[in-house]
């Protein structure tokens, strides 16, 4: 399955930007410009969190912003601005990405701060 969306302006939610979001069960890809052309990919098992938000304009016009949070190095949080079937998109995003980690057999693991191991050694048991 694959989803194809052009991020859209407020206005009227037309399509008049040159940024295409590519989301494959493998990659999201977000490719911007006219002139000068950028394309970003992050791979699936690497995006940890995905959110959903819309404004008001947002929801009057069918459309959404999704912000994925990701380990990646080169961008951290990849946004996918005013974009249609947004909830679809994201909850899609949130089932590829864990499918790709178990497939991957990575695990996210978070320091909780449960101390350190100079505690552990000094008490007495």
């Amino acid at each position: 399955m694959e989803y194809k969306e052009r991020k859209r302006l407020l206005f009227f939610g037309l399509p008049w930007t040159f940024t295409v979001y590519t989301v494959k069960e493998d990659r999201l890809t977000i490719n911007k410009g006219l002139l000068k052309v950028s394309e970003n990919d992050c791979y699936m098992y690497k995006i940890q969190d995905v959110e959903h938000t819309a404004t008001l304009w947002e929801r009057m016009l069918g459309l959404g912003t999704v912000v994925c949070h990701t380990g990646d190095t080169t961008d951290p949080t990849l946004t996918l601005v005013h974009i249609k079937k947004s909830k679809d998109i994201k909850n899609f995003i949130l089932d590829a990405s864990e499918k790709a980690r178990i497939k991957r057999r990575t695990l996210n693991t978070l320091d909780i701060g449960t101390g350190s191991m100079q505690d552990v050694d000094d008490s007495e048991f």
